[in-house]
């Protein structure tokens, strides 16, 4: 079992910046891909930005050139760097990691945390 803490959101105003984190339970190498999802009210779950374990990093169009997903090994934690906040972007932020356990993999979701843009 993989626990997954998110922490970092908050109300923010269009241009700011805000720093995600999701802190896991386990050895974060031991954890395939870790990614940030968020899901705007009557939206769907949508991926933003993914890293695996060796580093290789992939974002959704609408976030690239903003965020910056990267990870801290020592600290099992993973952050995602928000800058130029659109009211767009505003959503529920959840963290996702793909664990191996032996020969197979599972998934663990955050609690969330929400992200607002506003004036």
């Amino acid at each position: 079992q993989v626990q997954l803490m998110e922490s970092g959101g908050g109300l923010v105003q269009p241009g700011g910046s805000l720093r995600l984190s999701c802190a896991a339970s386990v050895n974060i190498f031991s954890i395939v891909t870790m990614g940030w999802y968020r899901q705007a009210p009557g939206k769907e779950r949508d991926l933003i930005a993914s890293i695996t374990r060796s580093g290789s990093t992939e974002y959704s169009d609408s976030v690239k050139g903003r965020f910056t997903i990267s990870r801290d090994n020592a600290k099992n934690t993973v952050y995602l760097q928000m800058i130029s906040l659109e009211p767009e972007d505003t959503a529920v932020y959840y963290c996702l990691a793909i664990h191996l356990n032996g020969a197979r993999t599972n998934s663990y979701w955050g609690q969330g945390t929400q992200v607002t843009v506003s004036s």
